[in-house]
């Protein structure tokens, strides 16, 4: 058989050279084909290892012709932490209106929520939004930028499905601006998107760039079309996530905790600038008094600068102080062995005044003293990173209390809501104030104090509750971000936490 097939082939090659078919030159230019394929699969493979090192950096400094918008997409994919390619959303093709610049201004969660609003009314108005600036002037003083804080590339590309986002102006435009040619504003508080599109997009077509320089409360509460609603949820709860390090150190400080046991966060905003700004001074001394007296006046854009402390407690208009907090605590019968991780800048009055509340609940921790300084050497002198953390660390709490309805209160009670209703004490302050003085006075005793408390705030525990409108009076309604009533799930889909039951009322 071998013979008969080795006769076949001379054979076989006798005719096809006979043929004209095969000749020398014809192997020749065979064997420079296939050497050439061959060499050229090789650099394929090797620049195919090498991308995934330095791709996006060598790239990024060839010519643009060869940078075609697929292969710029998939680069921009490839370096998406935290986003798998599957679930990369297809681009939204429409027509660019023109471009939205954004300063944020606030701390940390006043601009998240304006972050929210802005990519909300981006896409209703079919513009490109440029990465917001955050605040670098107010009081806390932080020169973190947008990517400091937030995962700007999964911010991108996880909302590419809804509005174009860029990191900067394209060089043309930027030339524009940097030329003046741009149309700076402060839009109006609360506003309806239809103030967007009759008073904002004109401005856009006209100027091709409008810069909103103030964007805290500007998109209305309620009445909004519900595709923009559910967005501003979207955004915030899965197109912002934090940096790879500000996660993974928020991970950390949760597993230390969980590890001991149930924990409650307690937001206690009982920092330097929340009580200055509020003029709430009860149970400072004359020269803590004097201090934040002068601090209220040193800032031009804190309007109110003559206020009566006791009336404004009365009130329920100030934040409870570490020795209400303490009580109120005991009050509700929350366990005195349960961690208490406090949520919060510096304490004004320092240890003097969480001498009561430590002495109650001896497991009162901090993230400082969680971590090693080594830990945060990084985030020193970044007040929003730190804020960050401690927003990681409420929303995995067994527990949430804020002593204050400031921002971060309001946008973790939302989040918590999100989450499946997560046990969140919104504190009564002005009726609590109201018991606490007349426990003080001898007029209820512990138990009568304590049977009131706990009955005020039975349906207080962050369950689903219709968000409360107010025409016209948008500063006294329910807002937006505290109870999301559009993008929650059904009460008869939430499942409570293992540890819910135990660690309190």
């Amino acid at each position: 058989m071998g013979l008969k097939s080795s006769a076949f082939g001379k054979e076989r090659l006798e005719k096809l050279r006979g043929s004209g078919v095969v000749s020398r030159s014809g192997v020749r230019l065979w064997m420079l084909r296939a050497t050439t394929s061959v060499l050229l699969w090789t650099c394929v493979v090797q620049l195919t290892a090498l991308s995934d090192t330095w791709g996006s950096r060598v790239l990024r400094g060839w010519p643009s012709c060869f940078l075609q918008e697929s292969f710029a997409v998939a680069l921009d994919i490839q370096s998406t932490r935290g986003l798998p390619v599957k679930n990369i959303p297809p681009k939204r093709e429409y027509r660019n209106n023109g471009y939205l610049m954004v300063s944020c201004n606030g701390g940390l969660n006043q601009m998240r929520a304006a972050i929210c609003d802005m990519v909300a009314i981006a896409r209703s108005l079919n513009v490109t939004l440029i990465v917001p600036d955050l605040d670098k002037t107010s009081f806390w003083n932080d020169p973190s930028a947008f990517q400091h804080i937030f995962d700007v590339d999964h911010f991108i590309t996880s909302l590419r499905d809804e509005v174009r986002i860029l990191k900067e102006l394209p060089v043309r435009v930027k030339r524009r601006v940097e030329l003046g040619m741009v149309y700076t504003m402060a839009p109006i508080s609360w506003s309806d998107i239809s103030y967007y599109h009759n008073q904002i997009l004109p401005l856009i077509q006209k100027y091709k760039v409008v810069h909103l320089n103030r964007t805290d409360s500007r998109l209305a509460n309620d009445d909004q079309p519900m595709e923009i609603q559910r967005l501003r949820c979207r955004v915030n709860f899965s197109g912002l996530k934090f940096t790879p390090q500000i996660e993974e150190l928020g991970r950390k400080v949760i597993r230390i905790l969980k590890k001991n046991g149930p924990f409650l966060v307690l937001h206690l905003r009982y920092e330097m600038d929340m009580l200055a700004f509020s003029g709430c001074t009860q149970g400072c001394n004359r020269d803590e008094v004097e201090e934040l007296t002068r601090m209220r006046y040193a800032y031009p854009w804190w309007k109110e600068k003559i206020i009566d402390s006791d009336m404004k407690r009365k009130e329920g208009l100030c934040p409870l102080t570490p020795e209400e907090t303490a009580l109120t605590l005991r009050a509700l019968n929350i366990d005195l062995n349960i961690q208490i991780y406090i949520a919060a800048g510096e304490i004004y009055g320092g240890r003097r005044r969480l001498s009561t509340l430590t002495a109650s609940y001896r497991n009162t921790v901090r993230k400082e003293t969680l971590l090693a300084p080594s830990d945060l050497r990084f985030f020193q002198n970044h007040s929003s990173q730190m804020a960050a953390l401690d927003y990681l660390v409420s929303l995995e709490s067994d527990i949430f209390v804020p002593t204050y309805d400031g921002n971060m209160a309001k946008v973790v009670e939302g989040h918590r809501r999100y989450l499946g209703y997560r046990k969140t004490i919104l504190l009564d302050r002005k009726l609590l104030v109201d018991l606490i003085d007349k426990y003080k006075s001898g007029l209820l005793s512990w138990d009568e104090f304590s049977a009131e408390v706990r009955d005020a705030h039975s349906e207080r525990m962050g369950n689903p509750t219709k968000r409360v409108m107010i025409p016209d009076r948008p500063k006294e309604e329910d807002y937006f971000y505290a109870n999301p009533i559009e993008c929650l799930p059904s009460p008869d889909e939430v499942k409570p936490l293992p540890s819910q039951s135990s660690s309190s009322i």
